[in-house]
């Protein structure tokens, strides 16, 4: 018999196989021990199940909980758990997952009149027996038309209407003790590696919990986050009344008439949204002078803060822009990272003395002198440009720390009206696959980095994790700060996206780090029926998508 060589790089050890070889049984013969349980592996740079069977050489890495393809794995597997969980305590009832928020996934209970605590206290008692229990996840391929029947037949109505739009032959179905689901990423081996969770009850719903990255052992803090779950509550109510709210009513619709209405939709909520904002400036006239938006990497703060100015205009107000980034500290009075780097989105980056004394003047009816700083030379100068605030005139300000109270400590609370923008994705895949805003923002930012920063698919991947570093220590934690958050997704977004992001990630190869990451991007695009060019052509050029795809009418030098 020929055998296959598999190189294992958590050990360093390449040895010979016979092929059909599980990935499981791989781990288990070379005794790999991770921090956590071994969850999937990366093979060839490919995201694997372990019962994966190896056929030809293959470079293998097993991750654990600790990995962000781990992760995820974890993620979907304890949801899959959670909805068996509900169906063997309450049959009659199935699992909704909505939304993430304070560091979990706010879920509903469908068809139950009645819910209360002790029900969440049963599901969660009940999962902990699975888990006990150690059963494990299988997956097999079906007909498409045989997998439809049995979502349908589970009375998961989205789940078989997102497989009739994708128009596959054969769709990969995972059973949990006999319970059928679809999932869009490998599962775990079996319930016994999902050992910490968390379940409680939250608003109208529960809230599942997961564990902390750097200590699975312990779950993560539950932050309340009243306003960002408000304004996944208002969309979802929005989407339900449309008939939206999940990827395949989103293809059905533009298979019917090509996305036209869905563009017109999305974009006049937008056009609404931004007059609204304005509105309440022009109501509080005279005590808010200053406007700051933040928000997280290609969220449409850029796109945000130009239509905003055009509502203000129509409000009657002058709005002027003051750039943020000209208050950087010289680069020799950067403050440095963990890894003795420059950390340019720390908020002490920024000169907040001088920044706060600048507000401070021209609240005051004062003329400042404006800073210019040089990224080549990393030094601050000044050119000659001044600013001073008129009596119509309002000051906006846009950047990743706007929210931190420390940019603007100096400025009293009723002078400034704090807006939170992010794309807060409010449709999902199906009824319990959701749809990650992270995602979303990511493949709009490889479409943007690869249309008008010259950055390769790979580049942007690599970078994504240091990003979302960033993101968690800077923007985050001040989100709740926002007086009003600004939804700037749009329903038919992916729709679009994916005619762009797709070529730029295949062009990733499989001997980059990225591969991986790129194949589940692909996966996941591929669920999105592709809009209507002509529909395409009507996306009005002050559309937030515009900012990535181009044609904008905004420029954003």
């Amino acid at each position: 018999m020929k055998f296959i060589n598999i190189y294992c790089e958590n050990n360093g050890i390449t040895k010979a196989y016979e092929p059909g070889v599980s990935l499981l049984q791989v781990a288990q013969d070379q005794n790999i021990r991770l921090a956590s349980a071994i969850l999937a592996a990366l093979a060839n740079n490919q995201l694997k199940e372990l019962w994966y069977e190896v056929s030809g050489p293959q470079t293998v890495r097993f991750i654990d909980y600790a990995h962000p393809d781990g992760k995820r794995c974890y993620q979907r597997s304890l949801t899959f758990l959670l909805q068996k969980a509900i169906k063997d305590t309450f049959p009659e009832c199935s699992l909704s997952v909505e939304h993430s928020v304070s560091n979990g996934f706010y879920c509903e209970l469908k068809n139950a009149p009645d819910f209360s605590a002790s029900m969440v206290t049963a599901i969660a008692k009940r999962m902990r027996e699975l888990v006990a229990a150690d059963l494990p996840f299988e997956k097999t391929k079906a007909l498409t038309e045989e997998a439809i029947a049995i979502f349908q037949k589970q009375g998961y109505a989205e789940k078989a209407r997102l497989q009739q739009t994708r128009g596959k032959l054969y769709t990969s179905v995972y059973y949990l003790d006999g319970y059928a689901d679809h999932f869009y990423g490998p599962l775990a081996p079996s319930t016994g590696a999902l050992s910490s969770f968390g379940l409680t009850p939250y608003y109208n719903g529960m809230l599942l919990m997961f564990p902390k990255a750097d200590n699975p052992a312990a779950l993560e803090n539950v932050i309340i986050q009243k306003k960002m779950f408000d304004i996944f509550q208002e969309h979802k109510l929005w989407v339900d009344i449309l008939q939206a709210g999940a990827a395949g009513q989103i293809n059905e619709l533009i298979q019917h008439n090509g996305g036209d209405e869905l563009i017109k939709v999305s974009e006049a909520l937008h056009e609404k949204k931004y007059a609204q904002i304005a509105d309440h400036i022009s109501l509080r006239r005279g005590d808010i002078k200053l406007a700051l938006i933040a928000g997280p990497s290609s969220s449409g703060k850029t796109t945000t803060s130009k239509r905003l100015s055009i509502q203000l205009k129509v409000a009657g107000f002058m709005p002027k822009v003051l750039e943020m980034d000209n208050y950087f500290v010289n680069r020799d009075q950067t403050p440095l990272d963990e890894h003795g780097e420059h950390d340019f989105e720390s908020v002490n980056a920024v000169d907040l003395d001088l920044f706060n004394a600048h507000l401070d003047q021209l609240l005051h009816g004062k003329r400042v002198l404006l800073p210019k700083f040089n990224f080549d030379s990393g030094m601050r100068s000044y050119n000659g440009a001044y600013m001073e605030l008129g009596e119509k005139d309002i000051l906006i300000v846009e950047g990743i720390h706007a929210l931190n109270p420390k940019l603007t400590e100096a400025i009293s609370l009723k002078n400034k009206l704090r807006i939170y923008a992010s794309a807060l994705t409010f449709i999902n895949l199906d009824e319990n696959n959701r749809i990650s805003t992270t995602d979303n923002r990511l493949v709009r930012r490889l479409v943007r980095d690869a249309f008008f920063r010259g950055t390769g698919a790979q580049a942007t991947l690599h970078r994504w994790a240091s990003v979302r570093r960033g993101e968690d220590k800077n923007i985050f934690p001040f989100q709740e700060n926002a007086d009003i958050m600004f939804n700037s997704s749009l329903l038919y977004e992916l729709n679009v996206l994916r005619k762009y992001a797709e070529p730029m990630l295949y062009r990733v190869l499989p001997n980059d780090a990225a591969y991986a990451e790129a194949c589940r991007l692909l996966k996941f695009l591929s669920y999105f029926e592709l809009i209507n060019p002509e529909c395409e052509r009507e996306i009005p050029s002050t559309s937030v998508i515009r900012e990535f795809i181009g044609g904008s009418s905004f420029s954003y030098q």
